[in-house]
């Protein structure tokens, strides 16, 4: 089987064409294949498939093998990945679990995503719940690098409201006005990945608080810098929401199943 690899800031990915439908992979297959050190290696594999009236539709899997919901730094690899195979040029518009997404390719390698909109953010006593695509838990701290990310992560993510459904777990660092660290614990991975696009969104969105108006975030990862806009038509809900940054082939090869 042939495979592409690519990282959206160090979030990286195995994607395969499955244009022709003749591809299926079990839950057993894709974790081995995103095995870091006894495989491939990814935080997750991607499916680029045919879809009516898009360019193509987003399957995506977490690292442990189940289907996910939306990946925001996977959706950029992927438009990526289309514009190798020579679906697009410049421009996709697709389809993903969550639904329509279009994606803007630009010549300095940043992918611009549009993610869905927000509809209710719950400002807790020092957190923020919202879905971005992707169920967020948003935690405030005052030194994001001195978190241990995997312990604290895992107890929340495995706390009684969470164990079932999951939800990914963002530790985020006010620097300044518009500016962000975040480091994720993410579900389906079950560790800290060098970024994770949907929780970047929704830490940027959280971080308004009670505010309305047009927002520019810059947030950096472990692996990256990326930047999220957005209107805040309301103290929680948000629209327009664009995610932007790099998407990198890494290499392809084949693998045998």
């Amino acid at each position: 089987m042939e495979f592409y690899k690519y990282h959206g800031t160090g979030n990286d990915f195995i994607i395969i064409d499955n244009r022709k439908g003749d591809i299926t992979l079990s839950q057993e297959q894709i974790a081995h294949l995103c095995t870091r050190r006894f495989n491939i290696g990814a935080d997750g594999l991607m499916l680029l498939e045919h879809a009516e009236g898009y360019d193509f539709r987003m399957v995506y899997y977490n690292a442990d093998g189940s289907e996910s919901t939306m990946c925001g730094n996977g959706g950029r690899c992927m438009a990526a990945f289309a514009k190798e195979l020579g679906i697009i040029t410049d421009a996709a518009k697709f389809i993903a679990i969550d639904g329509e997404h279009v994606a803007t390719l630009h010549a300095n390698g940043q992918v611009r995503l549009q993610m869905n909109n927000v509809s209710e953010v719950q400002q807790m006593d020092g957190h923020s719940i919202l879905n971005t695509g992707s169920p967020h838990y948003v935690k405030w701290v005052e030194n994001v690098v001195d978190i241990d990310v995997y312990g604290e992560g895992h107890k929340i993510r495995y706390s009684p409201a969470y164990e079932l459904a999951g939800i990914n777990v963002n530790f985020v660092q006010r620097i300044t006005e518009g500016k962000l660290l975040v480091r994720t614990y993410e579900r389906g991975v079950e560790d800290e990945t060098l970024s994770c696009g949907t929780g970047v969104t929704a830490a940027a969105i959280a971080a308004t608080g009670d505010a309305t108006g047009h927002f520019t975030a810059e947030v950096e990862t472990p692996g990256g810098l990326l930047q999220v806009t957005f209107n805040k038509v309301t103290q929680s809900s948000a629209t327009n929401v664009m995610l932007t940054g790099p998407a990198v082939f890494v290499c392809r090869g084949d693998v045998m199943i």
